[in-house]
């Protein structure tokens, strides 16, 4: 009988041993795995109940409960509705593609999710998303990025600068995004007096060389002798509508009187008289007309990014969401103030 059994030093014995405990843990693992693959699934529904709040559409939900078309075939459906601004459909595909238990891509669709509500205004579903996201997936530079960009446009910008940390540690170049956010901090606290937020400003600008746009157009509101004083003479073209609007007494006359495109620049708006002609067209057109002609000229701002065209100014672009890649266009148009200034004056 003792034939039949095997010592514990007995080399057999071990190797049995060593295949008995793989298997055992290959059983638990592979157990554990699908219990917990229920459980996350279990946790989206409960997750994404909160959001079914939008009016669904029965004849997309019916189909898609019929799967009469391929999950990659409504994805391409929901991007559409998104490029066609039907953002409503494109979150009902979502959202029905999420609750489905043999979904290949749920991170994939999760990110659309969010992205769909933030293009929507839904910022804190969008929020909400991105966080869920990040729970079990932390290093997912997309969702990253547009959890800064959520934080941002809900004015968190201490939330948003929390951010950069994990970006930063995936190698991401976070600079720019580190200095525009602590711009934003310095212009919404309160605490701080205006003079206090210029100087911090200018403090930030000369470390970074950058955002002129979003600073001097502070600084010329709160303070123009103080930013005449710090502008860069090869920065005014990228401000040109900000000192084009100017009044008479803020300009500095010294430091137009230094520089050939100011010369110009106020020439042609009637400040000065430095000047007879200019090689830029609407500057030599205004400078030939009479300082009574009912013309000025009009801005609009295009990103160097993403080519898009605006008809107000920003400091990150709306479409692909890069910082100061804002340039400056002008034509010519009717000054509307002096045709109000003559109608006062005939009743007089």
């Amino acid at each position: 009988m003792n034939g039949l059994f095997l010592e514990y030093r007995d080399p057999l014995f071990s190797i049995i041993l060593f295949f008995t405990i793989i298997f055992i843990v290959t059983f638990f693992s592979y157990f554990w795995g699908r219990y917990k693959r229920k459980e996350d699934y279990h946790h989206l529904n409960k997750f994404l109940k909160q959001f079914q709040t939008v009016p669904s559409s029965h004849s997309i939900k019916d189909s898609m409960q019929n799967d009469t078309l391929s999950e990659n075939l409504w994805l391409l459906l929901a991007s559409a509705y998104y490029k066609n601004g039907e953002y409503e459909h494109s979150i009902e595909i979502y959202n029905e593609l999420l609750h489905k238990a043999n979904i290949l891509n749920r991170k994939e669709v999760m990110f659309l999710l969010g992205k769909t509500y933030f293009k929507a205004g839904f910022l804190e579903r969008s929020k909400q998303i991105f966080l869920e996201i990040l729970k079990y997936s932390p290093r997912t530079p997309q969702a990253l990025h547009y959890l800064l960009l959520v934080y941002e446009y809900m004015r968190e910008y201490k939330s948003a600068l929390d951010v950069l940390e994990p970006l930063d540690e995936l190698k991401e170049d976070v600079t720019l995004e580190d200095y525009y956010l602590k711009v934003l901090i310095i212009l919404q606290n309160t605490t701080l007096h205006e003079e206090e937020k210029a100087l911090q400003l200018l403090h930030l600008y000369n470390e970074s060389k950058q955002l002129t746009y979003v600073i001097f157009e502070y600084l010329f509101r709160v303070n123009p002798k103080l930013a005449w004083e710090n502008l860069a003479l090869d920065k005014v073209e990228l401000i040109v509508d900000i000192l084009w609007h100017l009044d008479k007494k803020d300009v500095n006359l010294d430091i137009i009187a230094k520089n050939t495109y100011l010369q110009e620049l106020y020439t042609a708006k009637g400040y000065v008289d430095f000047v007879e002609k200019s090689d830029v067209f609407e500057f030599d057109l205004l400078i030939k007309l009479s300082k009574k002609a009912n013309a000025t000229l009009n801005f609009e701002y295009g990103c160097s990014t993403c080519k898009g065209n605006f008809p107000f100014a920003f400091h990150r672009c709306s479409q692909c969401h890069c910082i100061d890649t804002m340039y400056i266009e002008w034509s010519l148009g009717r000054d509307y103030s002096k045709d109000f200034s003559e109608e006062n004056n005939s009743f007089q």
